[in-house]
Parts: structure tokens; sequence; C-alpha cells
């Protein structure tokens, strides 16, 4: 019964709504240059487990430890729990998480929303990718001409799948031609 109660006490959990999308190359230079903010990301994941991810980041100088669960059917949408750390645990914390370090430059990109423009370093190093967050799964937004090919729900382009399988080893393998979905 205590357990009951304790869990009416907390707010409803957050449920993230994100759509990714590739970035045309042709536009990225001009893109990059009109950022109104520019982050530096370093990752690395305590648990890589489809149905919870738990995730350390450095964020410029600042930690956050994210839990994610698992992804809605069009990978749209998924239960996301994050929490402030100083910077300095998040660097004690990245020599706990598995083999695989995401390294990227953020970039903010404001066209009615705010998009993620996110260029890969390391690894993952050619990889650009833009997310957009909604309020819904049905949210309409402006659809700028730099924008690729969709790859929301496709499990490649997660931050954990790459962590594991970088971008910089599909050239040699059939993942680049192979879309997958989300599980």
């Amino acid at each position: 019964m205590l357990f009951a109660v304790l869990l009416r006490r907390h707010e409803k959990p957050k449920v993230e709504i994100e759509r990714k999308f590739l970035v045309k190359p042709e536009y990225l230079k001009e893109l990059l240059a009109s950022a109104s903010k520019v982050d530096i990301i370093a990752q690395g994941y305590l648990n890589d487990d489809p149905g919870r991810t738990v995730r350390v980041r450095l964020h410029n100088d600042n930690g956050v430890l994210t839990i994610k669960g698992i992804g809605s059917a069009s990978g749209m949408s998924r239960f996301e729990w994050e929490k402030n750390i100083a910077g300095a645990e998040a660097k004690m914390l990245m020599p706990l998480c598995l083999p695989g370090l995401i390294e990227k430059l953020r970039h903010l990109i404001r066209v009615g929303h705010t998009f993620e423009v996110d260029v890969f370093g390391g690894a993952n190093a050619g990889l650009v990718l833009a997310e957009i967050e909604l309020s819904s799964e049905d949210e309409e937004f402006e659809r700028p001409v730099w924008l690729g090919e969709e790859v929301t729900g496709d499990k490649r382009y997660y931050n954990s799948y790459l962590a594991k399988h970088p971008f910089t080893t599909w050239a040699h393998s059939t993942e680049a031609a192979e879309p997958s979905t989300a599980s």
C-alpha cells in the first residue's frame, strides 16, 4: 500500500515525442552557420537494453543521467526520465559505460520549431541527423529544404545502436542498405 501512495504523489511520466531526419549534405555548411547555439556532447551507455536504455551525458560542462523506455510502434514516442547531475559526476561515470562513446556537436536551428542538428564525430563521423521534438505524434511542422530522408523509428540511428555499430563501419556491411525498424 505504501508503494501505491508513493506512486500517486509523483507526476505523470514524461513521454518524449520526436522525429528524426538525415540532413542533405549540400545544405550543411550554410545550415550550420545559421545555428543559434552549438553544444558539445559526449555520452555513453550504462545499459543498452532496448526496453530501458540508461545513458550518461556530458553536455558542455553539465551532466545528465537519462533513462529511456521502449519506443512506440512508430518510433516517435517513448518514456524518458532525466536528472541533471554535476559535470564532474558525469565524467566519473563515463569509465563505467559500455564500449562505444558517442561524440557530437549539437547545432540548434530555429525554423518554426527548434531542430537539433547533430554532427557526429569519432567513430560516427560523417553522420548528420536533425531531430525535432513535438507535443503530439500528429503535430504539424515546417519542413525546411535541408531535411532529407526521415529515419524516425529506424534503430540504426538510435545513439545506443550507433555506440555499438558506428556509422563509419556501415559502408563495409549491408547495414547501410537495409532499413530496420525499432523493436
